[in-house]
Formats: C-alpha cells, structure tokens, sequence
C-alpha cells in the first residue's frame, strides 16, 4: 500500500475564489476576480452617480449584456491560451469567469424584468413572441444550469455526464450571440467582432492537436475568422437593412472607415501568433501541464 496520505480539504474560508485549490493565496485569481467585478462596481457607480443617461436602466441592461458575451468569449479562450501561449495556469480562471458571465447574463434578465415592472406575464409572452429574446433566454437557462453544476461536488456527482452537459456552453455562447446581433438596430459593430472572435475560437478546437500550437495553422485560422466576420457583417446589412452588402464587404479594406471588424479580428490573430512565438522563445517549449478545474 501507498504511504501517501489524501490531501485535507481546505477550511470553507480558505475555499474562497481567491485561494488555490490547496487554500494558498492566488494572485493570479484575485487579480481575475476583480477584473470581473469591476464592470459591475463600475456600473453600479454610474447609476447612483446619474451619469447613464436619460434612459438609465437601458442602459445597465445593454452593458450587463455586453459584459456577459464578452466574459464568456473569454471563458472559451481558456484551453487556447493554455495551449497556444503555453500557459498552463490559465485553467485555473476557466471556472471563475465562467461563473462570472452567468452572472452578468442573469443580472441582463432582472435588469429587463424592473424595465417591464417586473410583469412576469408579460415578460413571459414577450419572450415567447420575439425570436431575439427567446434564443437569449434559452442561452440564459443553459447557462445558469452550467454555473449551478460547476462546483467539485457536482463535478463528482455527474461523472462523465458532467463534461457533456459544460460542452453546451459552446451553443449557449452561439445564442448569446445572435440575441446580441438581433437586439441592435444599426450599429453591429460590437456583435460582429465578437461572432468573429467564436469563429477563431470554435475553429482552433476542429484543429488536430499537433496543429494548435503551429504557426502555419494559426495563420489560415485568421484568416479564416477574419474572412467570415467580413462575411457576416456584409450578410447582416444585405439582408436585415438591405443595404449593398458588396459596399460593406468593401469597406473594410478601405482606411477611410476605420478599423472594421474583419481587421480587429485579423490583428488580434496575428497578435496571438507574435505572443505564442514569444512565449515559446522564453520558455522551454514543454507541452502545458494539465490542470485540474479551478
């Protein structure tokens, strides 16, 4: 028999998000914590300070849901930042910000309900009668159910049904997206960035293993994201506004409009690509330890 003991669960105050599995004191997630409350505390201070606006609970309701696509966008680019920039210890913020950007997506839902006066009738037969609201609701339920079963014990409890049910936060982030685009009527810069974001996302975990982490890869990975963001603008104006859509497809080789989604995208590939080679040139190109859930 083995002489090793199994390791003491830590006290439940040393279990709070800023402590490490092994109930030491984390920086790393401290510092992720307070990112993530920062655009609520932020928000909540504007609110009492009058500054959001004739209109303010639109606009708590427009920025908890921004702040919630874009915490879960960065919940999935969790296993690519362990992989590409060969940073292992990134697992350990995957749970938090997940967690976090259920949290903004609920408070989006009782921000909208004390905008409706809290009628849930009503609220209910809005949801069900218009498309954009009832695929953001779907994505605000899927999401709930994977923040409620995040803990160790449900990881337990589940099993192996446990990482098929966290698969769906790939559909959830889907649907959280198209109720972003659906929900502005003109300006979708915001949205498109983020859908092509899912795009590079989505598309380097079809990658083979051995290709994530190559540059070669990476680089038809951005230009592929960024080729479908020019294409989803272009075929949200074509077909919702009925504006040219080669205009738009146009303009973003075009410097006079500034910097159009497609480009974000593109840059931010490259820039990934300059960080990994970086990381790699100052490391010791191991492979990235495997970590256990944060």
């Amino acid at each position: 028999m083995s002489g090793a003991r199994p390791r003491a669960t830590p006290p439940l105050w040393r279990r709070m998000p800023w402590f490490d599995r092994g109930g030491r004191f984390s920086a790393l997630k401290t510092l992720c914590l307070l990112i993530l409350l920062a655009p609520g505390l932020w928000l909540a201070w504007e609110s009492f300070a009058g500054v959001l606006g004739a209109r303010p609970l639109t606009a708590l309701i427009h920025e908890s849901g921004r702040w919630a696509v874009r915490f879960l966008l960065a919940s999935l680019a969790v296993t690519p930042a362990r992989v590409v920039l060969n940073w292992p210890r990134a697992t350990l913020l995957r749970r938090m910000i997940g967690v976090a950007a259920a949290a903004y997506t609920l408070a989006h839902l009782v921000l909208y309900s004390a905008d409706q006066n809290f009628r849930w009738f009503a609220i209910g037969a809005e949801i069900v009668a218009r498309f954009y609201l009832a695929v953001g609701f779907l994505s605000l339920l899927g999401l709930s159910a994977l923040a409620a079963t995040s803990t160790d014990a449900m990881l337990a409890r589940l099993g192996r049904n446990w990482k098929r049910l966290h698969r769906g936060v790939h559909v959830f982030t889907a649907f959280a997206l198209l109720h972003f685009l659906l929900s502005l009527k003109a300006n979708i810069t915001e949205p498109v960035l983020m859908a092509g974001f899912f795009v590079w996302l989505e598309a380097w975990r079809l990658l083979a293993a051995r290709h994530q982490g190559q540059v070669a890869a990476l680089l038809a990975l951005t230009l592929l994201a960024a080729l479908a963001t020019a294409a989803i603008e272009a075929g949200w104006y074509g077909f919702a506004t009925h504006l040219d859509w080669h205009r738009v497809l146009a303009a973003n080789w075009m410097p006079r409009y500034g910097l159009r989604p497609a480009v974000v995208v593109a840059l931010v590939g490259l820039g990934v690509i300059i960080a990994s080679r970086l990381r790699r040139l100052g490391g010791d190109g191991r492979r990235p330890r495997r970590f256990a859930p944060a």
